[in-house]
Protein backbone atom coordinates (compact mmCIF):
# COMPACT_ATOMS: atom_id res chain seq x y z
CA UNK A 1 0.00 0.00 0.00
CA UNK A 2 1.47 3.22 -0.91
CA UNK A 3 2.19 6.08 2.33
CA UNK A 4 0.28 8.98 0.75
CA UNK A 5 -2.87 6.48 -0.06
CA UNK A 6 -6.04 5.74 2.53
CA UNK A 7 -7.90 2.58 2.03
CA UNK A 8 -11.12 2.00 3.29
CA UNK A 9 -9.93 -0.36 6.05
CA UNK A 10 -7.40 2.46 7.61
CA UNK A 11 -10.52 5.03 7.42
CA UNK A 12 -12.90 2.89 9.46
CA UNK A 13 -10.14 2.18 12.35
CA UNK A 14 -9.90 4.30 15.50
CA UNK A 15 -7.30 7.25 15.15
CA UNK A 16 -4.86 5.70 17.30
CA UNK A 17 -4.69 2.23 15.66
CA UNK A 18 -1.25 0.64 15.71
CA UNK A 19 -2.27 0.38 11.43
CA UNK A 20 -3.04 3.86 10.99
CA UNK A 21 -0.47 7.05 10.82
CA UNK A 22 -0.29 9.34 13.68
CA UNK A 23 -0.28 12.90 13.52
CA UNK A 24 2.45 13.24 16.41
CA UNK A 25 4.48 10.69 15.05
CA UNK A 26 4.64 11.69 11.74
CA UNK A 27 5.24 15.65 13.18
CA UNK A 28 8.34 14.28 14.80
CA UNK A 29 9.94 12.06 12.48
CA UNK A 30 9.30 15.15 9.87
CA UNK A 31 10.97 17.53 12.15
CA UNK A 32 13.63 15.56 13.49
CA UNK A 33 14.63 14.22 10.09
CA UNK A 34 14.71 18.08 8.53
CA UNK A 35 16.78 19.57 11.39
CA UNK A 36 19.02 16.47 11.80
CA UNK A 37 20.09 17.29 7.76
CA UNK A 38 19.92 21.13 8.32
CA UNK A 39 21.97 20.33 11.30
CA UNK A 40 24.73 18.35 9.39
CA UNK A 41 25.08 21.00 6.10
CA UNK A 42 25.49 24.16 7.97
CA UNK A 43 27.41 22.72 10.18
CA UNK A 44 30.62 23.95 8.77
CA UNK A 45 29.11 27.72 8.91
CA UNK A 46 29.13 27.20 12.83
CA UNK A 47 25.47 27.73 13.09
CA UNK A 48 22.63 25.68 14.36
CA UNK A 49 18.93 24.85 12.71
CA UNK A 50 17.68 27.38 15.79
CA UNK A 51 20.49 30.36 15.01
CA UNK A 52 19.29 30.25 11.71
CA UNK A 53 15.85 30.61 12.54
CA UNK A 54 16.82 33.63 14.90
CA UNK A 55 18.86 35.42 11.52
CA UNK A 56 15.99 34.75 9.47
CA UNK A 57 13.29 36.24 11.68
CA UNK A 58 15.36 39.31 12.76
CA UNK A 59 16.11 40.01 9.17
CA UNK A 60 12.67 39.68 8.31
CA UNK A 61 11.01 41.61 11.58
CA UNK A 62 13.78 44.43 11.14
CA UNK A 63 14.76 44.35 14.94
CA UNK A 64 13.03 43.06 17.02
CA UNK A 65 12.83 42.65 20.94
CA UNK A 66 13.26 39.63 22.65
CA UNK A 67 10.09 38.80 24.34
CA UNK A 68 8.62 39.16 20.28
CA UNK A 69 11.05 36.77 18.90
CA UNK A 70 10.18 34.09 21.59
CA UNK A 71 6.72 34.57 20.30
CA UNK A 72 7.63 33.83 16.80
CA UNK A 73 10.10 31.37 16.88
CA UNK A 74 7.00 29.59 19.50
CA UNK A 75 9.67 28.77 21.91
CA UNK A 76 10.26 29.13 25.40
CA UNK A 77 11.64 32.60 26.62
CA UNK A 78 14.56 30.31 28.99
CA UNK A 79 15.84 28.57 25.69
CA UNK A 80 15.33 31.60 23.68
CA UNK A 81 17.78 33.76 25.93
CA UNK A 82 20.33 31.05 25.98
CA UNK A 83 20.51 31.21 22.34
CA UNK A 84 20.73 34.75 22.41
CA UNK A 85 23.82 34.81 24.22
CA UNK A 86 25.81 32.13 22.49
CA UNK A 87 25.14 34.19 19.45
CA UNK A 88 26.32 37.67 21.00
CA UNK A 89 28.81 36.12 22.22
CA UNK A 90 30.06 34.28 18.86
CA UNK A 91 29.49 37.50 17.21
CA UNK A 92 26.05 37.23 15.05
CA UNK A 93 24.11 39.87 17.18
CA UNK A 94 24.00 43.01 19.03
CA UNK A 95 21.71 44.41 20.67
CA UNK A 96 20.86 47.70 20.60
CA UNK A 97 18.66 50.18 23.10
CA UNK A 98 15.20 50.43 22.41
CA UNK A 99 13.76 53.50 21.04
CA UNK A 100 10.60 53.98 23.18
CA UNK A 101 11.90 51.50 25.94
CA UNK A 102 14.65 51.85 28.18
CA UNK A 103 14.52 48.22 30.03
CA UNK A 104 14.08 46.52 26.29
CA UNK A 105 16.68 45.77 23.51
CA UNK A 106 16.08 45.30 19.91
CA UNK A 107 17.89 42.88 18.39
CA UNK A 108 19.96 43.19 14.89
CA UNK A 109 22.35 40.82 12.99
CA UNK A 110 25.79 42.32 13.05
CA UNK A 111 27.82 41.66 9.49
CA UNK A 112 29.30 38.45 10.79
CA UNK A 113 25.39 37.40 11.27
CA UNK A 114 24.11 38.52 8.20
CA UNK A 115 26.86 36.48 6.40
CA UNK A 116 26.71 33.25 7.91
CA UNK A 117 22.94 33.35 7.17
CA UNK A 118 23.21 34.12 3.69
CA UNK A 119 25.41 30.72 2.73
CA UNK A 120 22.58 29.01 5.58
CA UNK A 121 20.11 30.07 3.23
CA UNK A 122 21.00 28.39 0.03
CA UNK A 123 21.39 25.64 2.02
CA UNK A 124 18.10 25.36 3.01
CA UNK A 125 16.44 26.99 -0.26
CA UNK A 126 18.54 23.50 -1.12
CA UNK A 127 16.78 21.31 1.19
CA UNK A 128 13.64 22.39 1.45
CA UNK A 129 13.23 22.12 -2.56
CA UNK A 130 15.08 18.38 -2.21
CA UNK A 131 12.63 17.57 0.75
CA UNK A 132 9.02 18.57 -1.19
CA UNK A 133 10.29 17.10 -4.63
CA UNK A 134 8.74 13.83 -3.67
CA UNK A 135 5.30 15.58 -3.60
CA UNK A 136 4.32 16.66 -7.45
CA UNK A 137 4.82 20.26 -7.87
CA UNK A 138 1.16 20.74 -8.53
CA UNK A 139 0.39 19.72 -4.75
CA UNK A 140 2.78 21.25 -2.78
CA UNK A 141 1.82 24.89 -2.22
CA UNK A 142 -1.28 22.81 -0.97
CA UNK A 143 0.45 20.86 1.45
CA UNK A 144 2.35 24.01 2.57
CA UNK A 145 -0.94 25.34 3.32
CA UNK A 146 -2.33 22.21 5.00
CA UNK A 147 0.93 22.16 7.49
CA UNK A 148 0.31 25.87 8.58
CA UNK A 149 -3.48 25.03 9.45
CA UNK A 150 -2.36 21.59 11.20
CA UNK A 151 0.58 23.96 13.00
CA UNK A 152 -2.07 26.94 13.55
CA UNK A 153 -4.49 23.90 15.38
CA UNK A 154 -1.44 22.54 16.84
CA UNK A 155 -0.95 26.36 18.38
CA UNK A 156 -4.28 26.96 19.81
CA UNK A 157 -4.36 23.72 20.90
CA UNK A 158 -1.62 24.44 23.13
CA UNK A 159 -2.63 27.72 23.88
CA UNK A 160 -6.23 26.40 25.39
CA UNK A 161 -4.71 24.00 27.20
CA UNK A 162 -4.32 24.75 31.21
CA UNK A 163 -1.11 24.85 32.13
CA UNK A 164 0.44 22.07 35.25
CA UNK A 165 -0.20 23.22 38.39
CA UNK A 166 -3.13 25.98 37.97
Amino acid sequence: MPAARKTRSTESMPIDAPGRRRLPILLRHAWYGLNQAFRRRVAHLGITPDQFTVMRTLLESGGITQSELTERMSSDPNTVASLLERMEKSGLLERRQHEKDRRAHRLHLKAEGRSRYQKARQVAIALQTEVLSVLPEANREEFLEHLALAADACRDAAEDSPRRGK
